[in-house]
């Protein structure tokens, strides 16, 4: 076999791996200093929170962040949704992260047009999370993300941000999952040792990687964020960054100059 079939071999075979079902209990992460500053993940689906969360990952670890996840959905299965809120209080705690339960159904852009009463109900709801919460920033899908409630979960974002009354301004970062931004101004590194923790919180939500093993393919796409994030970001024609593994995020306001490039290693972020 020659050195070209012998690496797709060992890729394929890195994708038929059987990975375990992690112990939370073995993870332990940094705690949040009191007042810091908050990152406020609205997540349309239990692993969102995990698949688009390196750049929350980094704030914890490197900015001191106190990092909170806020389910917004149990999934459209009514028969799993109490598994599913099992799977992701234990993913959360394998990444240290504080969790929120909304549960809400009908989180879609249909449901805003259908019925803006229930809507109208739902954004105000978020306004006073987001108020109690006053979030530095808040991670939420971008409007195009092609799931329809990561499209209805941008939209009552975008609403209720509009509405609340918070002391700062928050860095509203966008995410891409189902389908890349249009125009992303952030590559995040996640280095490996962040990788493997993202990837074993993500085996938290059995049922959902049983079902597809997107887990094993998540450094894949980390891999694949970073070839196309280097000319994203930073201009056609860009180096290559170094690292082999990032997730590209659209932030809004614009960031300060040493944001709008590929980050390096460490993090220029201060609480």
């Amino acid at each position: 076999m020659d050195v070209y079939r012998q690496f797709v071999q060992k890729y394929k075979e890195a994708l038929d791996t059987r990975l375990p079902v992690p112990n939370p209990g073995k993870y332990s992460s940094p705690t949040p200093k009191a007042g810091a500053p908050v990152a406020l993940l609205l997540s349309p689906h239990p692993d969102d929170e995990v698949i688009t969360g390196a750049l929350a990952l980094r704030l914890q670890h490197e900015a001191g962040a106190r990092v909170i996840n806020v389910a917004v959905t149990l999934g459209s299965n009514t028969a799993r949704r109490e598994k599913r809120r099992e799977e992701l209080t234990n993913a959360c705690a394998v990444l240290g992260w504080e969790l929120e339960v909304l549960g809400w159904t009908g989180v879609t852009p249909e449901t805003a047009k259908r019925d803006p009463a229930v809507w109208q109900g739902l954004v105000n709801s978020l306004v006073h999370i987001l108020q109690r919460w006053q979030p530095r920033w808040i991670f939420y899908p971008h409007a195009e993300d092609w799931h329809p409630t990561h499209r209805g979960v941008n939209k009552l974002v975008e609403a209720a941000c509009s509405k609340a009354d918070l002391k700062d301004t928050p860095y509203r970062v966008q995410t891409e999952y189902w389908q890349p931004h249009a125009s992303p101004n952030l590559l995040v590194e996640c280095a490996p040792d962040s990788l493997a923790l993202l990837v074993a919180a993500l085996c938290c939500h059995q049922g959902e990687v049983t079902r597809n093993p997107y887990h094993l393919s998540l450094p894949a796409w980390m891999a694949d964020n970073v070839r196309r994030g280097a000319e994203r970001v930073a201009g056609p024609g860009s180096e290559t960054p170094k690292f082999k593994f990032g997730t590209l995020y659209h932030v809004q306001p614009e960031l300060p100059l040493g944001w709008k490039a590929i980050l390096p290693a460490s993090l220029k972020v201060k609480a």
